[in-house]
């Protein structure tokens, strides 16, 4: 076994850097909103129609995947888990590549078909990179190894927006908002995501083949909990795009904040921080420490080790190519700190049931949410940024129950459920549209309702039933 470590370290590295690079394009988004709304003059409608076209790939991209692996076999088990991610990644690079273009025509629709094809081989790479980082290592430990990738793709969610702004408004422009700032910033993506496609084709990881058989029609249907899972990965992942993908604009409000998109950019590295250290913080709850005490001292280390990664890293500034450090005085994120706090002491509570996390952390968004909703200034602001801590594991402990007890039916369900990942593009859609008539802050009651749904299924919906 110690040998099979040895192998499976490498390869493990390698595949978490890719759980970073496509975080950080997708956080992307979430700077490129309140960017092209201000370019095209768009309504939060228009704007929201970013998230649709790059969420609706992963539907469409899963759906194709799965017609074929109930028809034809696992397409994956076929042309081999290295291959698939290689695709994945010359789509990515093709696909920002095409912002170039896009800018130089200065046409919305070129930027959303860019987008859509971006998200196309980002959905690849979640069909062969997630499996992949489960089965390299102990069974056991999947959901640890699991949680430990997704800190790391939540490491490149809190960079995007900072490095997003500062490309955005300092280094390729003035300061002043126009869309050919958009261009040298995504051909850099764009070329990093091909010399990644190149890396991997050269490294040498190890192959797995999926001998489990691939059941014919819609059987796993049958089973209550996957259905209602299918459901509850729509709202939850609805839910948290829909909230990043509007922070920007309400951190602008003047009841709120009033920020400028570069700062309050920078503010949202915050939100996405927080659930890299709530990932973090999940992968050692849910892995192999049985020790209760030494479990715990871990975390705590882990909370605080990762808050002052992210301090530090907001601090970073460049103004006219010089780079300087401006720390943020913690009387001013003091709230952020308790909030923390309460993150970690929340893991304590909720334990490592699945099911009883999930619906106490889903129950604090609610109650962060309806704050949002009813106050004003810091107290809102920082409710708001808190969100990305108790969001951070609810992926996993969703996933993880809605595929229990499904034996040869598990392949079609983890299609099924990443396919329901279309609720990114659908839910931020609603909610621009309500945003447009009764304003941003009052609009956030549409994840309330989504997540409302998270509670359902952390208590009731996740029980394994044998038929509906």
């Amino acid at each position: 076994m110690n040998n099979e470590k040895t192998n499976y370290k490498k390869p493990f590295i390698t595949i978490t850097f890719l759980f970073f690079m496509w975080g950080f394009i997708t956080v992307m988004n979430d700077v490129l909103i309140p960017h092209l709304k201000a370019v095209f003059e768009l309504s939060y409608f228009q704007a929201a129609l970013i998230q649709f076209a790059f969420f609706g790939a992963f539907f469409v991209i899963s759906l194709i995947y799965f017609i074929i692996s109930v028809s034809k076999g696992d397409p994956i088990a076929k042309i081999g888990y290295k291959n698939g991610i290689i695709i994945g990644l010359i789509l990515c690079g093709i696909g920002c590549c095409l912002f170039y273009p896009a800018a130089g025509y200065q046409r919305y629709i070129i930027f959303l078909g860019a987008l859509f094809i971006l998200a196309s081989g980002v959905t690849i790479l979640q069909i062969t990179a997630n499996p992949y980082a489960a089965i390299l290592g102990k069974p056991e430990t999947a959901s640890s190894r699991l949680n430990l990738a997704q800190g790391f793709n939540s490491f490149g969610t809190t960079l995007a927006p900072i490095i997003g702004a500062v490309l955005l408004y300092k280094v390729f422009s003035n300061g002043e908002i126009t869309v050919d700032s958009l261009k040298m910033p995504y051909l850099i993506y764009g070329c990093l995501f091909f010399a990644l496609a190149i890396i991997i084709k050269f490294i040498k990881l190890p192959s797995f083949v999926n001998t489990e058989k691939i059941e014919k029609g819609l059987g796993v249907l049958k089973f209550r909990h996957v259905v209602l899972g299918m459901f509850a990965i729509f709202f939850y992942v609805g839910g948290e795009v829909s909230v990043g993908s509007f922070l920007i604009n309400f951190f602008g409000l003047e009841n709120i904040m009033g920020m400028e998109e570069a700062e309050a950019g920078v503010f949202l590295s915050y939100y996405w921080g927080g659930a890299m250290i709530g990932r973090f913080l999940g992968s050692v709850s849910m892995g192999s420490i049985t020790d209760a005490t030494r479990k715990y001292i871990i975390m705590a280390g882990l909370s605080v080790v990762f808050f002052f990664v992210l301090y530090f890293i907001t601090a970073i500034k460049i103004e006219e190519g010089i780079f300087s450090l401006q720390l943020v005085p913690f009387a001013k994120i003091w709230l952020f700190i308790v909030f923390l706090l309460i993150n970690y002491l929340a893991f304590l509570v909720g334990g490592t049931k699945p099911s009883n996390v999930l619906t106490l952390f889903a129950g604090i968004v609610i109650i962060l949410l309806l704050i949002m909703m009813i106050t004003n200034g810091a107290i809102a602001f920082w409710s708001a940024i808190a969100i990305g801590a108790f969001n951070s594991i609810l992926w996993s402990n969703i996933f993880t129950l809605a595929i229990k007890d499904l034996g040869k039916y598990t392949s079609q369900a983890s299609s099924l459920l990443v396919m329901m990942i279309v609720g990114g593009a659908l839910i931020p859609l609603l909610q621009g549209a309500i945003a447009d008539s009764i304003g941003i802050q009052l609009s956030f009651f549409i994840p309330v309702i989504c997540y409302s749904y998270l509670v359902f299924y952390g208590l009731i919906g996740y029980k394994v039933k044998n038929v509906i």
